[in-house]
C-alpha cells in the first residue's frame, strides 16, 4: 500500500519551511498579568536611573560591543546606549529622548517618575480597580498637580544685560555633571551662546547657530565661546598667511582639479612631449580656477575637496590662502555665519556669493600645538561656537552634554520665563496639592490620585537618598515645613548647606520642564495601562 504524499512548502534546495521553530515553548501573558510584566520591565529600567538623580547622583559606565566606554549620568545618553529587548522597556527610551528633545533637561526624573506610577498602579491593581480608572485618575492628578505648579512659580526677569537668574538656572542644571567644577564657566557660555542667537521677541532660539566643538587638552576651565565659526583645519600650505583682515570667503563644493572623464578612461603618455602638453594643460585649467576665484573678489578660498600638491602651490604663488578637506556640516554654518553661499560650479562664482568675515586667523592649542582655524567678526553676528577642553575624549564627550543640557534650560526660560525650586521642592508641593484634592474626590479615582501623589514623593526621597541623608525623615520634615509655613519653596537639601529653601539655596527649574516631565508621565503609564497583550507574529501563527 503506498504511503500518502504530505505536501510541504520547500526552499530552493529541497529542505522544508520552518515556520516556528520554538512553537512549543511560546506562551502568551494577556489580562492583568501582562500588565503586571510591562509594569516590572518598566520598574526594572527606572531603578536603574533613580540611582543617578540629583547633585550627588552617581554615574554609570556604559559599554559599547566594540568596548568603548562612557562615563555619564545623564539621563537621555544611558537610556539611549541600553541594549534593551523588552518593548516597555523600549517605550521608556522613547519617553526620555521625548522629554530630551522637546526640554533637553530631566530626562532622568522623568524616567524616575514614570517608573514610580508604574510601581503605585501595580498595588491599585492588585485591590481590583480597573487600569482605565487608575489612567484617568492618574491624568486627572496630573492636571491638579500642573496647576498647583503653576500657581507657585516664580517670574525670572531677564534681558541681554542683565542676565544673572539665567546663570542661576543654568548653573542648577550643571550641579549634577562631570563639570560641576567649573559650573560658573559653562553656565556663563551657555546662556552668552543662547542669548546670542535667541529672538527674544518670537521667544524662539535657532540651535543651528551654534555649533559646539571640543578638542583635547587643557582643563575645562580653558573652554572658551567663539563669536564665530571654529573649524578643526588649518591652511593648505604652511607658507600662507596665518591671519586674515576683511575675508571675502569663497565657498565651494567643486573641486581643484582638472576635469575627467565620467566614463572609464586610460590614458597612455608614450614621449616626454605628450606629458608636457599634459602637465600645461593641468596648470592652465588650475591657473583658470583659480583666476575665476580671484575675478570675482575672494581672498580666501574654504573648499570641500581636496586639491593636490601643484594646485597648493599655484594658490601660494598668486596669494590666495586656501583650507582644504571641510566637512558638508561645516561648510553649511560658514555659509550661514558669513551670509555666503556654497558654490558648485567655478562658473556660478560671483561677488554677491562671498561670505565676509572681519578677520579669519590660525590659532594653536594645547600642548600639542593642533591648529585650529577662527572666522569672527562675521557678517551674520549671530553664529557661535563653543569651544570646549578637557584632558581626554571622555571628559569633552561628557562637557558637551553637560552643555547642551544647561543650553536647552536658558531656552526653556527664553520661551516661557517661570521657574519652580528644584531639590524635590516641585514634586512636593504638587504631591500636597494632588492629596487634598483627593480628599473631595467621590468617585474611585481619589485612589489613583492618593497613589499620584505618592509617586510624586519618588523624587524628593531619591535625591535625599542619593545625597546620604534619610530620605523618610527628610520627606516628612519638608512636607511639613511646606504645609504650615505655606511656602512651596522647601526642599531636600542634597548639598548639605543647612538650608532647606531652595530659593536661597539657589536651585532652580524651568517649569516648562517640570509640567512636560508631569504629562510625558501621566501618558506613558496610560499606554503601559492600556497594553494588555503582546502579540508576536509567529507566536500567533503557531497558536493558529
Amino acid at each position: 500500500m503506498a504511503e500518502p504524499q504530505v505536501a510541504y512548502a520547500q526552499d530552493e534546495y529541497g529542505n522544508p519551511f520552518i515556520v516556528v521553530r520554538e512553537q512549543g515553548k511560546k506562551t502568551r501573558a494577556q489580562g492583568t498579568q501582562a500588565i503586571k510584566d510591562h509594569i516590572q520591565a518598566a520598574r526594572t529600567v527606572s531603578n536603574i536611573l533613580r540611582t543617578s538623580l540629583g547633585p550627588r547622583g552617581l554615574d554609570k559606565i556604559l559599554i559599547s560591543p566594540d568596548g568603548d566606554i562612557q562615563v555619564t549620568n545623564d539621563g537621555a545618553t544611558i537610556m539611549s546606549n541600553m541594549e534593551l529587548e523588552h518593548q516597555i522597556a523600549k517605550l521608556l527610551v522613547q519617553l526620555s529622548k521625548s522629554q530630551d528633545d522637546e526640554i533637553g533637561d530631566g530626562t532622568t526624573g522623568v524616567v524616575v517618575l514614570a517608573g514610580a506610577l508604574l510601581e503605585q498602579s501595580e498595588a491599585l491593581i492588585d485591590r481590583g480597580i480597573h487600569p482605565i480608572r487608575i489612567a484617568d485618575g492618574f491624568e486627572r492628578a496630573c492636571d491638579i498637580a500642573v496647576a498647583a505648579l503653576e500657581k507657585v512659580a516664580d517670574v525670572v526677569e531677564f534681558d541681554r544685560e542683565h542676565i544673572e537668574e539665567l546663570l542661576k538656572v543654568a548653573k542648577t542644571s550643571l550641579g549634577s555633571k562631570i563639570v560641576s567644577k567649573a559650573s560658573d564657566k559653562f553656565a556663563r557660555i551657555a546662556t552668552d551662546a543662547v542669548l546670542s542667537v535667541a529672538d527674544l521677541e518670537r521667544k524662539d532660539v535657532d540651535f543651528d547657530l551654534i555649533k559646539v566643538d571640543g578638542k583635547v587638552g587643557g582643563s575645562l576651565e580653558d573652554s572658551a565661546l567663539v563669536q564665530g565659526v571654529v573649524i578643526d583645519k588649518d591652511f593648505s600650505h604652511p607658507q600662507m598667511p596665518r591671519e586674515i583682515h576683511d575675508a571675502r570667503i569663497a565657498i565651494l563644493t567643486c573641486p581643484l582639479e582638472p576635469p575627467r572623464p565620467k566614463t572609464k578612461h586610460k590614458l597612455d603618455i608614450t614621449s616626454v612631449e605628450e606629458y608636457k602638453r599634459l602637465e600645461e594643460y593641468e596648470r592652465s585649467t588650475f591657473e583658470s580656477m583659480i583666476q575665476k576665484i580671484k575675478d570675482c573678489g575672494a581672498n580666501l578660498v574654504v573648499c570641500q575637496w581636496g586639491f593636490d600638491d601643484e594646485a597648493n602651490h599655484l594658490l601660494l604663488l598668486h596669494a590666495l590662502p586656501a583650507v582644504r578637506w571641510v566637512g558638508g556640516p561645516e561648510l553649511e554654518l560658514i555659509a550661514i555665519a558669513t551670509n555666503g553661499r556654497i558654490v558648485p560650479r567655478f562658473e556660478d562664482l560671483s561677488a554677491d556669493k562671498l561670505g565676509r568675515a572681519g578677520v579669519v586667523r590660525e590659532v594653536s592649542f594645547g600642548t600639542t600645538r593642533d591648529r585650529m582655524l577662527v572666522i569672527e567678526e562675521c557678517a551674520n553676528s549671530r553664529a557661535v561656537t563653543a569651544f570646549l577642553r578637557g584632558s581626554n575624549k571622555m571628559i569633552i564627550d561628557e562637557a558637551k552634554r553637560a552643555l547642551h543640557d544647561a543650553m536647552c534650560v536658558v531656552r526653556s526660560l527664553v520661551k516661557d520665563n517661570r521657574v519652580v525650586y528644584g531639590g524635590g521642592a516641585a514634586e512636593v508641593c504638587a504631591s500636597i496639592a494632588v492629596s487634598q484634592c483627593a480628599d473631595e474626590i467621590a468617585t474611585i479615582e481619589q485612589y489613583a490620585m492618593r497613589a499620584f501623589a505618592s509617586a510624586l514623593d519618588a523624587i524628593p526621597l531619591a535625591l535625599a537618598e542619593n545625597s546620604g541623608l534619610a530620605p523618610i525623615e527628610n520627606l516628612a520634615m519638608v512636607k511639613s515645613r511646606q504645609v504650615n509655613e505655606k511656602d512651596a519653596r522647601y526642599g531636600i537639601d542634597c548639598m548639605a548647606t543647612g538650608n532647606n529653601n531652595m530659593k536661597e539655596c539657589r536651585v532652580f527649574d524651568p517649569l516648562v520642564s517640570k509640567r512636560q516631565q508631569l504629562l510625558l508621565a501621566a501618558q506613558l503609564v496610560r499606554a503601559v495601562l492600556k497594553i494588555d497583550d503582546v502579540i508576536e507574529q509567529h507566536a500567533l501563527e503557531a497558536e493558529m
